[in-house]
């Protein structure tokens, strides 16, 4: 697959609450194979709705949506891209709904039509690789904030997905768990949109960074260039200089 394929097209997207609020207002972004891009702004700028689009579990008021040079015209279409794409929710209770790890993690390549046999093997290899080993007989809803975000992570990673999109993955968690995600999704060989208000985070993750603002994104510059520490600004997408 060629370095320029796009992953992602979005066309002239809007979207707009059934309370009537517009969020989104003729976005375009597109991202390619390879690329390891942040998302920052101010909260309510539609960021999670964004990720929900891109997912097909809210349609676009307008604009078009491809993804890996498909449009996505129909609940099928977004299955099939589901395949490919693993979003990570802002709170992993909304991705951890089985009894133990095991089969939290084993969920996904059972949906994608592997057999149990292969399915649980495949759930044990990336709880090992994530250094999770030892959790799968452990009860998902029993597991401190930080263990269920790992957890929710290795049942994306389970299903070995082209592209890993993110929410907020290290909001509330501590150093040690902030740390062993960097060192998971630095260890990846995959395309990355991340979401995140922690700019160290995304300056240890990322390549580059976009912000979203009025219901529009643009691209903000090279992620290196952010602070190394959390810094929040109103727009989100200026890197300066304290003096």
């Amino acid at each position: 697959m060629g370095a320029d394929r796009l992953v992602i097209d979005l066309e002239n997207i809007s979207y707009t609450y059934p309370d009537g609020r517009s969020v989104l207002s003729g976005l375009s972004f597109k991202l390619t194979e390879g690329a390891r891009a942040g998302l920052i702004g101010p909260n309510g700028s539609g960021k999670t709705t964004l990720l929900h689009l891109l997912m097909g579990l809210i349609p676009p008021t307008d604009g078009k949506i491809r993804l890996f040079g498909r449009e996505m015209e129909s609940e099928a279409d977004f299955r099939e891209s589901r395949k490919k794409i693993g979003l990570v929710f802002q709170n992993a209770d909304d991705q951890l709904f089985s009894p133990t790890v095991l089969e939290d993690v084993a969920f996904g390549p059972l949906n994608l039509g592997a057999s149990p046999a292969v399915a649980r093997e495949t759930a044990l290899k990336t709880l090992n690789d994530l250094n999770l080993a030892g959790f799968e007989d452990r009860i998902s809803y029993r597991l401190s904030g930080g263990e269920k975000k790992l957890v929710a992570l290795a049942t994306v990673l389970a299903m070995d997905p082209a592209v890993l999109v993110m929410d907020e993955p290290t909001t509330g968690l501590d150093e040690e768990t902030n740390e062993h995600i960097v060192s998971i999704l630095n260890g990846l060989d995959k395309t990355l949109l991340v979401v995140s208000h922690e700019y160290s985070f995304l300056a240890q993750t990322t390549r580059d960074f976009y912000g979203m603002r009025s219901g529009q994104i643009f691209y903000a510059g090279d992620s290196t260039k952010l602070h190394t520490h959390y810094h929040v600004h109103a727009a989100g997408e200026v890197p300066h200089k304290h003096t």
